[in-house]
């Protein structure tokens, strides 16, 4: 059972807006933005790389107190399901989509391999090539989420002075 210690986290005032208009598109749809799942969208939001569940678990358990897998897990997916965030399979791992809030789009995220940091990018050329390649074989995508793994430019920049050395 979840007992909270605390009613919600504290979170920056940037976050605390998207919290605020992520609780408004979840009402205008008849859902609720409880205080978990606001607590955990808070905690990815904030985070500074993808969060795994674990994660996100244990920084829930020092705040709120004991807490069971399923709980983030429960609120992982009523999350996904309001595109609030996004899974990014290759890290089994979760960002949040603040400037979407909430609006189903296909998702391209750049993966750095040094740095672990994911950024999500909206490149309609490349959801459309993705939509006429499928559409040539006879096939309709309904959701998409590409993933490219390489370097970041800080992660570059140091590898570059590295080698330069």
């Amino acid at each position: 059972m979840f007992r909270a210690m605390d009613t919600e986290l504290a979170f920056s005032p940037r976050t605390e807006a998207m919290l605020t208009r992520a609780a408004a598109q979840c009402q205008s749809r008849g859902v609720r933005l409880t205080d978990l799942r606001r607590d955990v969208l808070g905690l990815i939001l904030e985070a500074d790389a993808p969060a795994g569940a674990y994660d996100l678990l244990d920084r829930l358990r020092t705040r709120r107190g004991p807490a069971a897998p399923p709980t983030v897990y429960r609120a992982l997916d009523f999350l996904l399901a309001q595109g609030l965030v996004h899974r990014i399979e290759r890290l089994a791992a979760y960002v949040g989509c603040p400037e979407e809030a909430g609006h189903a789009h296909p998702a391209q995220f750049l993966i750095c391999r040094e740095c672990g940091r994911a950024r999500e990018i909206e490149d309609e050329a490349l959801a459309k090539a993705l939509a006429s390649a499928a559409a040539r074989a006879g096939f309709t995508v309904g959701r998409a989420t590409i993933e490219a793994e390489g370097l970041c430019a800080d992660c570059a920049a140091e590898v570059s002075g590295r080698s330069r050395a």
